[in-house]
């Protein structure tokens, strides 16, 4: 029987073995100790057909919990938009379906139109000068950032706010142990749940080469990124802002609080949910660091016709053309993602972003205000964007709920040990009046 997934025939497989001097496909393990070997039969199930296996795949499938089944409110970083369905069918169009880095020229065009057109919109968004192809994702981004502002100003040590996002400052810490690289928390006011612009002051020590600041941050707070611009806009060490691509719909650029670097997760440009990935990072900075930052670069050129072309350009930045003198490992990016990131920006322009976050914004305050009607009232005074933090005294709901296929939040005790009883909830432009109506009632229901 011939299976689609295992081609080769018997007749195949011994004409493959004669043409390299064996008799079976035992002898190709021949040098392994017999001590070693796996021994008696394996158990695993016979061999299944196309239909049998569709079928299996689909059982086994059918037992994750989509988001468009469920009423969730998760978030921490990764987030239930919407996705035009025009950015799926150009994603899936076969000349673009690649991650891969284009590096001839020559052949790849329109992969490499695509990519410029992405930094160019991420600059438009984030009001910077220059941005890269992409990166793995924001955690990454972050972390690359804090290896530039350390080259760039010979220093060793970054200063990273307790409210940035815990999965992103274990990456940074796993960067900066290879490297001997210092980093020091700053802490957040446990009222407000802003970082302490005084925290930041008094500790811009002079071995200080960079800060990073997330806003909103972890708890959905919306920093004060405009004071603490205004500190570091004279300073040495880089202003490193961590931001919410859908947030600049409505709020500053990062750019008008001279931010230095702005990095951050691009999932929520039209990328699904995914299981946690892949996603993608997105890296915007200012002219004077252009020739530091990580990761490609795509630039506009003319041809010798005098044509309009795009090239990987400024490569001795990185690794494989100067390995000793490059800043940065990474010479690959998310290509595919960011091309979905692209698609979706080109549709909703800046009017549907603005609407999106608007959106955003509006329900979650309707949430966040109907849940304090309950008794569960915020856990901070600062203000939020599209998720916000409340205080619950019983966890046991939160799994009442769940059977109920309702997802209401994260509980921040697991990262935040001093901040028991808080619950971080998310609300997009996807959750209606009703979902959260039905949420009070069922929440009320389970007290």
């Amino acid at each position: 029987m011939v299976f689609r997934y295992i081609p080769k025939t018997d007749v195949e497989r011994q004409e493959m073995l004669k043409s390299i001097g064996k008799n079976s496909v035992e002898e190709l393990f021949a040098h392994i100790p017999q001590q070693v070997r796996f021994q008696g039969e394996m158990d695993l199930p016979k061999p299944h057909s196309e239909l049998e296996l569709s079928k299996k795949i689909g059982q086994l499938a059918g037992k994750n919990k989509s988001n468009d089944k469920v009423i969730s409110f998760l978030g921490g970083g990764s987030y239930d938009h919407y996705i035009p369905s025009v950015v799926n069918h150009i994603l899936l169009r076969s000349e673009f379906y690649t991650a891969y880095t284009p590096y001839q020229a020559e052949i790849s065009q329109g992969v490499l139109q695509s990519i410029f057109e992405f930094q160019s919109m991420i600059c438009r968004l984030t009001g910077m000068d220059v941005a890269n192809a992409s990166m793995y994702d924001g955690a990454t981004a972050m972390a690359e950032a804090a290896l530039v502002a350390v080259n760039h100003n010979r220093k060793d040590k970054i200063l990273i706010s307790e409210a940035v996002h815990p999965h992103y400052r274990e990456v940074l810490k796993t960067y900066a142990a290879a490297l001997e690289i210092t980093v020091e928390t700053i802490p957040f006011n446990l009222e407000t749940g802003q970082t302490e612009v005084s925290g930041v002051e008094e500790r811009l020590t002079d071995d200080v080469a960079g800060v990073i600041i997330q806003s909103p941050n972890f708890f959905g707070i919306v920093e004060n990124m405009p004071a603490i611009g205004e500190l570091l806009k004279d300073k040495k060490p880089l202003f490193i802002a961590v931001v919410d691509p859908i947030s600049l719909g409505i709020l500053n650029k990062p750019s008008s609080y001279y931010a230095d670097i702005v990095v951050g997760e691009g999932q929520s440009l039209g990328i699904p949910l995914s299981f946690g990935g892949p996603y993608l990072g997105f890296f915007a900075t200012t002219n004077k660091l252009i020739r530091k930052i990580p990761g490609r670069i795509v630039g506009e050129t003319k041809d010798k016709d005098g044509k309009r072309g795009f090239v990987l350009t400024l490569q001795t930045r990185e690794q494989h053309i100067r390995r000793d003198k490059a800043t940065s490992n990474i010479c690959s990016n998310q290509a595919l993602c960011a091309l979905a990131a692209s698609v979706y920006m080109s549709l909703m322009g800046e009017q549907g972003l603005k609407k999106v976050a608007t959106l955003s914004l509006q329900k979650a305050h309707y949430f966040k205000e109907k849940l304090a009607e309950k008794g569960f009232k915020p856990l901070f005074t600062g203000p939020t964007f599209k998720e916000f933090s409340f205080k619950m005294e019983d966890f046991g709901v939160l799994e009442v709920l769940k059977k109920e296929d309702i997802y209401l939040g994260i509980p921040l005790e697991k990262y935040y040990p001093q901040l028991k009883g808080g619950v971080l909830t998310a609300v997009t432009e996807k959750r209606s009046i009703d979902e959260m109506d039905t949420t009070l009632k069922r929440l009320e229901e389970s007290l």
